[in-house]
């Protein structure tokens, strides 16, 4: 999933920040593996601040986001324990948290390693409201944790367990285990109604505690057996069966006196009113450590609490990981990172799965999720830590205007003639709820109703107002040109089943290819409606639901208030004077800017491949052999856990939307698992597996494709693993599962640059493009002062314009990303600061493999900021395509040029209208 500043994900060119052409000087070693960017910000309450930025090693991509929060002062900020009786999300148990009166929570972050295929509790010590609520077990070691003191202030230290109990006839026990995760194997433990588990651990023998008296005896020991969790008030006493300890438990009669005490034994200094354990110590006294060849050291998401000397100032640090957009850090590189932002200790909490980072918007009654767990979504997690504050009066004092779907660019812009729909979230003086409507108005290119939806007259720029009484609140708005087409963000919608959900919006382009959603109010929708449901998100989309359990159908948008090129006027309904998919036929014959999309319902299986070529695949232990029916494929394993694999000729396309794979295999018990291996859109592999062949004969087995994977897929592998034993499968008959539509509709847009041979040499000057290997090099001729034949040669200037060869042959998280956008923010600076440049244009080799979707939009944002800030132009010059295209967005031309023949392209960098005018290869020349 592509992830861009700032979130949600939006498309690609209209979702990043502002990231500056020439980067200032840092603090020392801050870029020097990798560089910032894009950086969002805002303040949570005063006293907490969350920056959230992307940056590009040498090896990934990385998305940070980091709480600042200054403790101990006048804003009154507290972090607490945070937990409840078993996993859950961090947002379901922030959302239970007893606050007390006067204060609300304002972020959250999971904490501690947990026991998850057990009891599902916390690993290490927890304290809360100055209680000690669990223990690290088994024993009473210390162990590490991040604890907060009265004043608010906070600290890395070890919290062990100084417990006892205290037996008829005063003989004194130590505790060995307080509320822990895991029963110590020897001594006694105690657990109580506060145990953070989904289950107490299994015991040998367990006595029920309560005011100070037994309250029942033990049962008989029959083996290990789990307790119910004790009621408020009663502590239970366990043991391991067979020692000392669970023959003085058996020993005790109900009425007899025992006392239980349980206290922190913090190292150093004096027990902590909150705390929550975590595992590796990342900075230790300034220092960050190393914990190269130790165990968990490997590139994962990570959540870090980090503190200033004085322990006043708290970081809480998450790295998403696991995924294309964010390949996680070491602990090495955590510490380091750590280190680097200022922390003088820092500790290690639980990762992977575990890691969210919740924080309020201003107003907002409820926090939002501002990480992006690997799992896809929150995971259940027994404890964290979370952030309170000081409730505000409830006044309104301001104003968070943003467009209904988010505060993204896409939706902070809007066509001339088109709405969009605002929303005014009130907040008081320390930025918590504050109910209260405003009254709306608008300046600039735009006006807006007493709803808050604001209509577009004309290009330029627009703000909207939001205001009561002295409460006010802003959002800046641009109106773009004209809209000349739109495109649906699902190309095809295919359902599995009666009653599913999808989602899609509509993205228009005006001129210039400048992007802006289009609302559904300003769209007719033209289905079938006895067979799908198409409703207004109320987040700028649409909701497509199935009505029946198969069929295929097309849907049709048109865009009410906009004319279609060359058919001015047409189509011109008022915004908003109809509900989404009320138009029909009226608007159906209305010329206006439309997209069709292709939906289905119901899951058909189309061949992949009948094996029939089995003889044409290679690979170890592979072989033809007789299917299910006809020709197949056997798989050879010869030992225990042995592997075998066989490649196609060539690559099998999956279609889009195959929800699973369908593989008919022949077993023979042996127990050998079978797998498809794929590759994705950006070349990255997957591997989906069948199960253990625990069979004879043949049976068709599915395999579910994992939704993370960026479709179009292709299958390049057959594989298996052997089972216990020697093993021999048989495949046969290759499929996908996927929901039945149409091919999708493209419309094909001719780009103005696209000239005929005397539209190119009216140019004063021309470029060629050749299939040729060498650089800047090759014959010009008469029709070009150069030809480009590659993309490795040096930068150069010539006649106004910037070349800048970018080299795509090393892929983007192979050092080659890296370099590339370091080599172009350099050339931006330069020519932005020469007043004889007039324009820049990256050259680059064809290399969709090499150069993944996340270079690609962070290269054409930083041309289109360049061609904003400085007023000059910007291309991207594309060698060896597979064909000749031509485009721009954003304002920024795109030229592919094919492997063969010669493109020529013509120059002017400061002419008014488009600077670029290019001939495809193998046109006819002609005249204009």
């Amino acid at each position: 999933m592509l992830s861009l500043r700032p979130r949600p994900l939006l498309p690609v060119l209209s979702v990043l920040l502002a990231v500056v052409l020439s980067v200032p000087a840092r603090a020392a070693g801050a870029e020097a593996d990798g560089i910032e960017t894009a950086r969002t910000g805002r303040q949570i309450v005063p006293g907490i601040r969350l920056e959230s930025y992307d940056r590009l090693e040498a090896d990934r991509w990385l998305r940070i986001d980091e709480l600042l929060v200054d403790l101990g002062g006048s804003s009154g900020i507290r972090a607490e324990y945070l937990g409840g009786h078993g996993p859950a999300t961090v947002a379901d148990t922030a959302a239970r948290h007893a606050v007390g009166s006067g204060r609300r929570v304002v972020a959250a972050v999971n904490g501690d390693f947990f026991d998850i295929r057990g009891t599902g509790a916390p690993l290490g010590p927890g304290l809360g409201a100055g209680r000690l609520l669990h223990s690290a077990g088994p024993g009473p070691g210390a162990a590490p944790a991040v604890g907060f003191g009265a004043d608010g202030t906070g600290r890395v230290l070890r919290i062990g367990l100084d417990g006892s109990v205290t037996l008829p006839g005063g003989t004194v026990r130590p505790l060995a285990g307080y509320n822990a995760a895991r029963p110590a194997p020897d001594g006694l433990s105690a657990y109580t109604a506060d145990h953070p588990g989904a289950q107490l651990p299994a015991v040998g023998i367990a006595v029920p505690v309560r005011d100070g008296r037994v309250a029942a005896a033990a049962a008989p020991v029959r083996g290990p057996v789990r307790p119910a969790r004790p009621a408020l008030g009663t502590t239970l006493l366990t043991a391991a069966a067979g020692g000392a300890a669970a023959a003085e438990l058996a020993a005790l009669h109900p009425g007899d006196a025992v006392t239980v005490a349980a206290r922190p034994a913090p190292d150093p200094g004096p027990a902590p009113v909150a705390a929550v354990g975590g595992r590796e110590a990342l900075v230790v006294a300034g220092v960050p450590q190393d914990h190269d060849g130790e165990p968990n050291n490997t590139a994962a998401p990570r959540t870090a609490v980090g503190f200033s000397r004085d322990g006043r100032r708290l970081r809480i640090l998450t790295v998403d990981g696991r995924q294309r957009d964010s390949g996680g850090l070491t602990l090495t590189e955590l510490g380091r990172m750590m280190h680097r932002l200022g922390a003088y200790e820092a500790l290690n909490l639980d990762g992977g799965g575990s890691t969210t980072l919740l924080a309020a918007l201003s107003g907002a009654p409820a926090l939002t999720l501002e990480n992006s767990p690997s799992d896809g979504r929150q995971r259940p997690v027994p404890n964290g830590l979370v952030l309170t504050a000081p409730a505000g009066s409830g006044r309104t004092a301001g104003y968070r205007v943003e467009p209904a779907g988010g505060a993204t660019e896409d939706l902070t812009r809007v066509f001339p003639r088109l709405s969009r729909t605002l929303t005014a979230t009130g907040y008081d003086a320390l930025l918590g709820p504050a109910p209260g409507a405003p009254a709306w108005s608008a300046d600039g290119a735009g006006t807006i109703d007493s709803a808050g939806v604001f209509h577009a007259v004309r290009p330029g720029r627009a703000t909207a107002h939001a205001r009561r009484t002295t409460a006010h609140g802003t959002l800046p708005l641009q109106v773009l040109g004209p809209l000349t087409r739109i495109r649906p963000t699902q190309a095809r919608i295919g359902l599995a089943e009666q009653g599913e959900v999808a989602g899609f919006r509509l993205t228009g382009y005006d001129a210039q290819g400048a992007a802006a959603v289009v609302e559904p109010r300003d769209v007719a929708l033209e289905f079938d409606r006895s067979q799908w449901n198409v409703t207004d998100d109320g987040r700028g989309g649409f909701t497509v639901t199935a009505l029946v359990p198969q069929a295929t159908g097309r849907l049709r948008a048109t865009v009410r208030a906009a004319a279609a090129p060359g058919a001015a006027g047409a189509g011109a309904a008022e915004p908003g004077a109809a509900a989404p998919g009320a138009g029909g036929g009226a608007f159906a014959r209305a010329a206006g800017v439309s997209a069709e999309i292709p939906l289905g319902v119901g899951m058909v299986t189309l061949p992949l491949t009948d094996l029939a070529d089995a003889a044409d695949w290679s690979g170890p232990g592979a072989a033809p052999a007789v299917g299910h029916p006809g020709a197949g494929l056997a798989l050879d394993l010869p030992r225990p856990a042995a592997g075998a694999s066989a490649a196609p000729p060539r690559p099998l396309p999956v279609p889009e939307l195959a929800r699973s794979l369908t593989l008919w295999v022949g077993g023979d018990g042996s127990g050998a698992r079978p797998a498809v291996e794929l590759t994705d859109a950006d070349g990255v592999p997957v591997t989906v597996r069948g199960p253990a062949t625990d069979w004879t004969g043949w049976r068709e087995v599915t395999l579910a494709l994992p939704a993370t994977a960026r479709p179009p897929l292709s299958v390049t592998r057959l594989s298996a693993v052997g089972g216990t034993g020697p093993g021999r499968l048989a495949l046969d008959t290759l499929g996908a599962r996927t929901p039945p539509t149409g091919p999708a509709v493209e419309s094909e847009v001719r780009d103005p640059i696209v000239a005929t041979d005397a539209g190119v040499r009216a140019r004063p000057w021309r470029f060629a493009v050749e299939p040729a290997a060498g650089g800047r090099g090759g014959t010009a001729g008469a029709d070009a002062d150069f030809v480009l034949t590659g993309a490795d040669g040096p930068a150069f200037v010539h006649r106004g314009v910037r070349f800048l060869p970018l080299d795509t042959t090393r892929p983007t998280v192979g050092g080659g990303g890296l370099y590339r956008i370091r080599a172009l923010r350099e050339a931006l600076a330069a020519a932005a600061r020469e007043p004889a440049t007039g324009a820049l244009a990256v050259v680059q080799a064809h290399a969709p493999t090499v150069v993944d979707r996340k270079e690609t939009a962070l290269t054409a944002h930083l041309l289109a900021e360049f061609r904003r800030t400085t007023g000059k132009r910007a291309a991207v010059i594309t060698l060896g395509a597979p064909a000749f295209t031509a485009g721009r967005s954003e304002g920024v031309l795109s030229v592919a040029a094919p492997r063969t023949g010669r493109t020529v392209v013509g120059v002017d960098a400061f002419a008014r209208g488009d600077w670029l005018a290019v001939r495809p290869a193998g046109a006819v020349t002609g005249r204009d």
